[in-house]
This record gives C-alpha cells, structure tokens and sequence, in this order.
C-alpha cells in the first residue's frame, strides 16, 4: 500500500525550505515522530551531514525529528525500520550510485510497496519511476544501471520549464529532449512543473498544486493534465 508524495522540487521561489509543502506533509506524516533521511543526491555538492541539518530544521517546525541513513550503521535495517523516509535533491546519478553501492535500492522499494509513508523531491521522486533516465543532471558519476525503483509506471522530468516566448536560446527544450528520448524509449515521462507534486495512494496517482503538468507518451501528441486530475498511462 504505497503512500508517497513525490515533488518537482524541495523550494519554490521566494520560500524556504519544504515551506510550501510543510501543511501537506503534516498530514501525510501525522503519525510520525522520526523521519529517515537519504542524503546521498548531496545538493550543491553538501554534506551528508550539512544535508541533512537543513532538513532537521525544516521538520522541526512539523513536530518531526529527523536522522540521516549515513548515521546509521546498517542502511538496509534503517530503511526497513523507519517510520518514514524521504529522499531529497540533488544529483540523481550519484544518488542512484549510492544506492547501488550500498545495495539498499531493492530495500527502499520493498519499504515503499509495504507502505512506509515517503517523501520524494526532485532526484528523490526521479527514482520512483522505471527508470532515471529523464532527469536534468549531469552524469557526474556512473552509477550500475539506469534502472530505478519502478513504483510508478512511468518517469518523472521534475523541474519541467515550458520554452520562454521571445527567449533567444537556440538549445533544445525539455520538451525536444524528451522526444529524443522517446526515439528509443516506450516509458511514459511527466513533465512536473516547479511547486507540483503527485501523491501515491497504492495504485492511485494524483496532480497536485497550481500548475498544470505535461504528459509524454512515445509517438503521441503531449498531454496537459489539470491539477486535480489522476495520472493515468
């Protein structure tokens, strides 16, 4: 019974951190008292330690305390025994090579089927999809497979941006990339725009926030879906 909030991002602009999901997060977490933290996407290059400082601060405000998976001396065992889990931003390559490396993925994905409440934002919620293959980042490391949790059925572009009318820019959208992908590709991707996020209910996908977010399927005309709406592939 899958229970997750999987967001584009952790800030939107002129907000702190997880400050404009902090109301949905408290109910998501109701019965929570500590949250495991996986730092290992390591935003702007932080430590796992300084990381997850950041996120303390933040679920402190919601009555949550926090500790970091690196604090713990058996990852697999925390990840089965915790409460809750969220995995933040970052880089997603190093993050699903750390995930490898500690041989924990197959781990979080039993944790996440078994229901464990989750919190995804960016890299976090680009490895709930089949594969990490859309995400934006650099290949700063070369993780073992591209291969990722597979616990929704398709893929996840977080921070997506709609092509700037009268912008000078002569590189392609993320719209173009992602058609590219789809060349050789069969696996849905959705687009989700900054401040959007998805809630998983088991089986049940829904949009949520302002904005709308935009559906890709191979050899089909992009779809947008409202705010509100199922995501159904």
């Amino acid at each position: 019974m899958k229970k997750m909030i999987l967001a584009s991002t952790s800030t939107i602009y002129n907000s702190g951190y997880l400050d404009y999901l902090l109301p949905t997060l408290k109910i998501h977490f109701k019965d929570v008292k500590q949250l495991l933290f996986i730092p290992y996407a390591r935003a702007s290059g932080k430590t796992y330690t300084a990381y997850t400082a950041i996120v303390k601060a933040a679920f402190a405000s919601i009555g949550i305390t926090v500790k970091g998976i690196h604090e713990f001396e058996n990852p697999k065992k925390a990840i089965l025994e915790a409460e809750a889990i969220f995995t933040g931003g970052g880089n997603t390559f190093e993050l699903v090579n750390q995930l490898y490396k500690k041989d924990v993925l197959s781990t979080l994905k039993q944790a996440l089927e078994n229901g464990t409440p989750y919190l995804g934002t960016s890299a976090g919620s680009n490895i709930c999809g089949v594969t990490m293959m859309n995400t934006n980042d650099m290949p700063i490391v070369y993780p073992p497979s591209f291969n990722t949790l597979n616990v929704i059925p398709f893929n996840i572009n977080a921070h997506y941006l709609d092509p700037l009318l009268g912008s000078t820019h002569m590189g392609e959208t993320r719209e173009t990339r992602i058609k590219e992908y789809h060349v050789f590709n069969s696996i849905p991707v959705l687009g989700l725009r900054e401040g959007s996020w998805l809630t998983v209910d088991n089986d049940k996908i829904i949009l949520n926030g302002k904005h709308t977010a935009r559906l890709f399927k191979q050899d089909k005309l992009p779809i947008e879906l409202e705010s509100g709406v199922a995501v159904e592939i």
